[in-house]
């Protein structure tokens, strides 16, 4: 039964992901709103609402193994799987302009989420913290992407629907995304929660690793398959922008919901697996201003190992 929980709620999160992502768009663009600030906003915000709804619902729930070790879990997956698999099926061509901005704001954050945690809590002030640190963080990128509107654009047809349409069937759109999404999540939890009390896996783990790649399919999806189509430059953008949502936005909300308590599993060894995988992403990117089918494969080859031990540890 609880698997089932687990795999209906998978199913919903992709779909509610998508349609969320579809109708939020949809409105923006019918409402004149400039497909640059969609962008930054509405699609980087939906691909992450899987992991919003998840960590809240978990949090509240009483689980913050699983509130933390989704947002966690989720960075690790999106670069060493995503950005992994992306890169096998296609080279990664990274633009340096708009990278420098966002690696060095993802390597901050990263470094500056692992040494809050170190307090071992995080608390509502620490929420609003990162929270302020977003709104500062798309700012800053708004500025810096208007002189390159096109860019924007290209992204937002691989994310979106393409044409507006007409406004009400948009927002029903919207709203039907974001109902998947609740429900989606509260089964994923759920589920989760079950699977590990059923079996004594601790439930750290099953954050880490069942809700966190879960809840990063509309990522998944959004990379391989702009790398199938010959964009695997917006793979590169699309993991960055979500890992810094991930922990500014999503920490930043369910701890200004329901202070959390962090793991010592997750202290102790899942966040330096975070930080390696981002230095290493960063060390790949600009060595060749490209992320190579090797680097992508031993990426990848990286995330099976990490699960394999994540396993050995029960």
């Amino acid at each position: 039964m609880f698997w089932m929980f687990v795999i209906t709620g998978l199913v919903l999160l992709t779909l509610g992901a998508e349609w969320l992502i579809r109708g939020a768009t949809s409105i923006a663009r019918r409402f004149g709103l400039s497909e640059l600030l969609i962008g930054l906003t509405l699609v980087g915000f939906g691909t992450s609402m899987p992991e919003l709804v998840s960590s809240v619902g978990a949090a509240l729930a009483g689980s913050p193994g699983v509130a933390v070790g989704n947002v966690v879990g989720s960075n690790i997956a999106n670069i060493l799987l995503i950005l992994g698999v992306s890169a096998a099926i296609m080279p990664i061509n990274v633009k340096m302009l708009g990278f420098r901005r966002d690696a060095l704001v993802l390597g901050g954050v990263t470094l500056g989420s692992i040494a809050i945690m170190f307090t071992g809590e995080l608390s509502r002030l620490a929420g609003i913290g990162f929270i302020v640190a977003l709104i500062a963080y798309v700012g800053w990128a708004y500025r810096g992407e208007r002189a390159r509107p096109s860019a924007s654009a290209e992204a937002i047809n691989v994310a979106s629907m393409g044409n507006p349409g007409k406004t009400m069937p948009a927002i029903g759109f919207a709203m039907i995304g974001l109902l998947f999404l609740v429900i989606g999540a509260r089964l994923l939890v759920d589920g989760a929660i079950g699977i590990a009390t059923m079996l004594n896996i601790p439930e750290t783990l099953i954050g880490l690793t069942v809700v966190a790649v879960g809840t990063s399919l509309p990522e998944l999806m959004t990379s391989v398959m702009a790398s199938l189509r010959g964009k695997s430059d917006l793979a590169l953008g699309n993991v960055l922008g979500s890992n810094i949502y991930n922990l500014l936005g999503i920490l930043g909300v369910t701890a200004l919901v329901q202070p959390i308590t962090v793991p010592e599993t997750i202290l102790a060894f899942d966040n330096w697996v975070m930080l390696g995988a981002t230095g290493a992403l960063i060390a790949f990117a600009v060595t060749k201003r490209q992320l190579e089918r090797w680097e992508g494969a031993l990426m990848a080859l990286a995330y099976a190992i990490y699960l394999g031990y994540l396993v050995f540890q029960i």
